[in-house]
Parts: structure tokens; C-alpha cells; sequence
């Protein structure tokens, strides 16, 4: 009998977890970047199903869009001055830091879900750059290194948290602008769109959208990447020829 209401219950949660769904879209899945690149936005549109037997939530939903770029590894370093120079104290190694990452909420986030869930589940822009797989764990000792990598970050336009960047269109079809500044690397870009309602997570709904390079650009990464021995020499000639040019026009006899 017991077990039998143990199936019952499952059942019933995946009932209910299944009755509300995510269908999501982007405004453009490639980006590319030129020479006169200055930034843009990519829009992200989703609608919420739901089932004949869902009936409307009185509270409204919460929708949550985290952005991560292409992961890099990263070292943060502590500087301190001794007289005119400034020397390393200490550093933190971040392997698996996203080079971009934005997140943008509805309402803030701590209004929407409590903060162990927002931990277990990595909701928020905290959430993730305090989670413990960014970095190795050094007993409470790396945080002051995990905010200075969101302060250089943030300053260069690529860790940003907006509490305010869905906007309900109609109860349930919504819409957000991811912004993508200048500094953003090329790469794959991972779109992650949460469902909430009552601080319960509903459904969750992943795509993604490539930076990449073109013209000249390309051309000249491709070349570095392919024959970087060839590329290596070619840049010395060049800077030796142009060294040579420069000191038959400006020297004096």
C-alpha cells in the first residue's frame, strides 16, 4: 500500500512538473563580427504552454535568462605596492570561467526564489560566480578573488545581472534583449531560459548563438591559428622591414 502511494505521488509530480512548458527563439543564432564592430543585442521570445488541466497561477510567473560565454581559464592576481613597484601577493585560478556572462530576471531574484535555491541551482549572477566548480576550493580564502574577477568583469561590459530585463508581453509570452558589447569574445553562447512560479522551478529550455568572425579579421585569425610558425616569421619580417623604413626616412647624415 505504501509503495503504491509512493508511485501515486511520483506520478502526480510529474504531472505536474510537465504541465506548464517553455517553447523559446532567438532573434538571430549567428552574429557576426566585423572591423567596424561596436556591440548589438540578440532578443530571445519564449511563450509558456500550458495543458487543459493547468489552470492560471494567481501569483504570475518568473522567468529567469542566464547567458554564459565561451569558457576560459582566468588568473585573478593580488597586487600590492612596495615603494614605486607593484608586486604579486597572491593569485586564484579560474578554469572554467565564463568569459561572458549575464543574467536577466523578470524581478530581482531574491524576490523570485530563496537562497538555497538560487545556490543549488545556480539562479543569479552570485549564485554562479560563488558556485564551487568556478574555482578550487581554498576554505572561504578565494572569495575576495571571485569579486575582484566580477569587478573587472562588470567594468568591461561582460558580467552583468539586470533585474529587469524580461518583459511580460501577456501573462505568458515574454521577451528579453541579451546585450552583447564590443569586448565580447567570438564563440559559442549558451541561452539558458528558467521558468519560476511560487519559488518553484517549472521547466528549464537551453539554445545558443555564435559570435563570429568575418573579412579581414577571420582571414588573419585563421592564418594564426593554421601556420602560426609561418604567421610568427611573417609578423618579424614585417616589423623589421618597417623598422628599416623608419630609419632610412628619419635618420641624419
Amino acid at each position: 500500500m505504501r509503495a503504491l502511494g509512493l508511485l501515486l505521488f511520483f506520478l502526480c509530480s510529474i504531472t505536474a512538473a510537465s504541465a506548464e512548458n517553455l517553447i523559446i527563439t532567438l532573434s538571430n543564432h549567428r552574429v557576426l563580427i566585423s572591423s567596424n564592430y561596436t556591440g548589438t543585442s540578440i532578443a530571445v521570445f519564449g511563450t509558456i504552454e500550458r495543458d487543459a488541466q493547468t489552470v492560471a497561477r494567481s501569483a504570475g510567473y518568473d522567468i529567469v535568462v542566464t547567458v554564459r560565454g565561451p569558457l576560459q581559464f582566468l588568473v585573478v592576481r593580488e597586487k600590492e605596492q612596495f615603494g614605486p613597484v607593484w608586486i604579486n601577493q597572491g593569485q586564484q585560478k579560474f578554469p572554467m570561467a565564463p568569459a561572458y556572462l549575464s543574467v536577466l530576471t523578470s524581478r530581482p531574484v531574491a524576490e523570485m526564489t530563496s537562497i538555497q535555491l538560487r545556490q543549488r541551482q545556480k539562479i543569479g549572477l552570485w549564485a554562479i560566480i560563488n558556485s564551487p566548480d568556478l574555482t578550487n576550493e581554498r576554505s572561504g580564502a578565494d572569495q575576495p578573488f571571485r569579486e575582484a574577477l566580477y569587478r573587472i568583469r562588470s567594468q568591461e561590459g561582460l558580467y552583468l545581472e539586470d533585474p529587469r530585463g524580461v518583459s511580460f508581453l501577456t501573462p505568458t509570452i515574454f521577451r528579453a534583449n541579451i546585450p552583447l558589447p564590443a569586448t565580447a569574445p567570438p564563440g559559442t553562447y549558451d541561452v539558458e531560459v528558467t521558468l519560476l512560479a511560487d519559488t518553484v522551478i517549472l521547466d528549464r529550455e537551453v539554445t545558443h548563438f555564435e559570435l563570429v568572425k568575418t573579412g579581414f579579421e577571420q582571414q588573419v585569425g585563421e592564418v594564426a591559428r593554421d601556420w602560426s610558425a609561418l604567421y610568427g616569421l611573417a609578423t618579424a619580417l614585417i616589423a623589421i622591414l618597417f623598422g628599416w623604413v623608419a630609419n632610412v626616412i628619419f635618420r641624419r647624415d
